[in-house]
C-alpha cells in the first residue's frame, strides 16, 4: 500500500510555531501546532459521535480557517469531507446532500438559513461553526495514525452539472501531494511564501491553488471570506502575498481597480491563472505593469495542476498553457485514439499520480472518463507546438459545425478580444436552417465604453474565415458565471440577449 503523511501533523513537528493561517477579517493567527491540535480534537469529537472511515461529512462555508481544520480532522479518521456550493439554493443542494448520504452538515453563520432549509428537506444533523468551537474546546486531542493511504478518499468535489447531473469527483491524499509537487516546482514555492485564499472552497482551486501546497512547504495562507478586490489589492500593496493565483475574472477586477496603475506588484513573485484562458489583452496589460501572468490548465479530476506556463515565455507564447508539469503526462489523440504530431489538434488525455480514481458511486461515469489503457479523457481539444508548449483550442462540446466546417469558439474569441472596447466575450454555436449552426457572440464592453456590433462584425471579417464570423452579436451587461468566475455558456444558449 502506498502512503503519504498527514500534512498538519508533520508540519506541527517541523515548524510548530510558524503561522499556518491568518484570518484576515479578524487578524487571528493559527500556528501549525494549533492547526494540528484543533484538527485532532475535532477528529476525536467526530469519532465519539460514531462517525467512522468512509462516512461523509458535508460543509457549507465561506472561506475560513475551520474548513481546513475540519478537512484534516476528516482525513485522520478516514471520513470524507463534501464541500457544498453556498451559491446554490436548497432545491439544488438537497439532492446532492441526499446522494452523498452525509451524516453531518457543518455550516458557518452566513449560511445558517440555507443549512436549516437543507436539514428540513434532508434531515441531516447540523453543526454550526459556533458549536464547532465548543466541540473543539470540550474534546481532548487524540493520537491518530499519521500515515494515510495515498488512494483513500479524503474529500469529494461535485462538478457544476452543466452537462447533466452533478458528479462527485474523488480527491485523495496522493492527489494532493502530486499537485503540491506539480505546482510547487512550477512556481518555486518555498517555506517563506505567503498566499491568499479567496477562491471558493467547493472548487479545487480554493483548496489546492495554492493553500495545501503552501502548507506542505511550511508557508502562510492569508484567508479572506471570498474574493473582494479592495482587500486583495491592499494585501498586494502591503507586500503580504508572494504567490498569487486567480481566475480571469479576478485579474479583470484587479485591472479595473483604481490603484492598478500605481500599485507596486513586484513583491508577488509568481502569478498563476487558470479556470479559463486569460485573454491576450489582459496578459499584455499586466505585462505593462511588470507582471508576468502564467496561464495554466487543470481539472477537478486532475488535482488540478497539469500545465503551467513558465514566466520566461509568458509573453512570447501568449495563448499557451505551458508544458505538462513533472508528475503529469499528456498526449493528443485523434478520433481513433492515434497519437498526433506537433500542431495537429485533437483530444487532450492525461495520466499521472494526480488523477482522480473516478466519480464516487458512479461506475458508468468513471468508465466513460478513461480510455481502456488508463488515460483520463479531458474533453478538451489541444495542440502542441514545435517547442513543446501546449495550447487548449477549445472544449470538444463547445465546437460547432457551420456549413460543414468545424468552428472552435475560442479562436473567434481571441480575435474579438483584440477589438477596442471589449472587456469580455463568449462565442457559441446556435442552430441555423441553412448552415446547420452559426456563431453567436456575446460581448461585454469595458466600463464607460461602447462596442458597435457592425464594426465588430467587419473586424471579424477582416481577421477570420467567413464561416467563423459570428452571424449574431449581442452586447450584454454581464454574463452568467460559476462561483469561480467562468462564463456559463449553457445558460447563454438559453438566455441569449437581443441580437444586433
Amino acid at each position: 500500500m502506498q502512503i503519504v503523511f498527514d500534512i498538519a501533523a508533520r508540519r506541527a513537528e517541523l515548524t510548530p510555531d510558524k503561522p499556518a493561517f491568518v484570518d484576515l477579517p479578524t487578524g487571528a493567527v493559527t500556528t501549525y501546532a494549533t492547526l494540528h491540535e484543533r484538527a485532532g480534537r475535532f477528529a476525536a469529537w467526530l469519532q465519539d459521535r460514531g462517525i467512522k472511515a468512509g462516512d461523509r461529512v458535508a460543509i457549507l462555508s465561506l472561506n475560513a480557517v475551520p474548513f481546513f481544520e475540519i478537512l484534516f480532522a476528516c482525513g485522520r479518521i478516514g471520513a470524507i469531507l463534501v464541500p457544498l456550493n453556498w451559491r446554490q439554493p436548497a432545491p439544488e443542494l438537497g439532492p446532492i446532500l441526499q446522494s452523498c448520504g452525509a451524516r453531518l452538515l457543518i455550516h458557518d453563520a452566513e449560511n445558517a438559513a440555507l443549512a436549516t432549509a437543507l436539514q428540513d428537506a434532508c434531515g441531516t444533523a447540523l453543526l454550526s461553526y459556533a458549536d464547532y468551537e465548543d466541540a473543539v474546546a470540550a474534546t481532548a486531542p487524540r493520537r491518530f495514525e499519521t500515515a494515510w493511504p495515498a488512494g483513500r478518499i479524503w474529500y469529494m468535489l461535485y462538478t457544476s452539472g452543466t452537462t447533466g447531473q452533478p458528479k462527485a469527483v474523488i480527491q485523495t491524499p496522493g492527489m494532493a501531494y502530486a499537485n503540491a509537487i506539480n505546482i510547487g516546482q512550477a512556481t518555486d514555492l518555498v517555506s517563506i511564501d505567503t498566499t491568499l485564499n479567496f477562491l471558493p472552497l467547493f472548487h479545487t482551486a480554493g483548496i489546492n491553488l495554492y493553500t495545501l501546497p503552501v502548507l506542505m512547504h511550511g508557508g502562510c495562507v492569508r484567508v479572506l471570506r471570498k474574493f473582494e478586490v479592495d482587500p486583495v489589492m491592499a494585501e498586494i500593496r502591503a507586500g503580504r502575498c508572494t504567490a498569487f493565483f486567480g481566475v480571469p475574472a479576478i485579474y479583470q477586477a484587479i485591472s479595473l481597480h483604481g490603484d492598478f496603475t500605481t500599485t507596486d506588484f513586484s513583491r508577488v513573485r509568481s502569478w498563476g491563472c487558470g479556470g479559463a484562458p486569460l485573454p491576450a489583452t489582459l496578459i499584455r496589460l499586466f505585462a505593462g505593469r511588470g507582471v508576468k501572468v502564467c496561464n495554466g490548465m487543470g481539472m477537478t479530476e486532475t488535482g488540478p495542476t497539469v500545465f503551467l506556463m513558465d514566466a520566461a515565455h509568458a509573453e512570447a507564447k501568449i495563448g499557451s498553457v505551458g508544458k505538462p508539469q513533472i508528475l503529469a503526462e499528456v498526449r493528443v489523440v485523434d478520433d481513433d485514439g492515434s497519437v498526433l504530431e506537433d500542431e495537429d489538434a485533437g483530444e487532450l488525455q492525461i495520466r499521472g499520480p494526480g488523477i482522480t480514481p473516478g466519480y464516487w458511486n458512479n461506475e458508468a461515469a468513471t468508465k466513460a472518463a478513461f480510455t481502456p489503457d488508463g488515460w483520463l479523457k479531458s474533453g478538451d481539444v489541444a495542440r502542441r507546438d514545435a517547442d513543446g508548449y501546449y495550447y487548449i483550442v477549445d472544449r470538444i462540446k463547445d465546437m460547432y459545425i457551420s456549413g460543414g466546417e468545424n468552428v472552435y469558439p475560442a479562436e473567434v474569441e481571441i480575435v474579438i478580444y483584440k477589438f477596442p472596447g471589449v472587456l469580455e466575450c463568449a462565442v457559441l454555436g446556435v442552430p441555423d436552417e441553412k448552415w446547420g449552426e452559426v456563431g453567436r457572440a456575446c460581448v461585454l464592453p469595458r466600463p464607460g465604453e461602447t462596442v458597435d456590433a457592425e464594426a465588430l462584425r467587419a473586424f471579424c471579417r477582416e481577421n477570420l474565415a467567413a464561416y467563423k464570423v459570428p452571424r449574431f452579436i449581442d452586447i450584454v451587461e454581464d454574463f452568467p458565471r460559476t462561483a469561480a468566475g467562468k462564463i456559463q455558456k449553457h445558460l447563454l444558449r438559453q438566455h441569449a440577449g437581443k441580437s444586433a
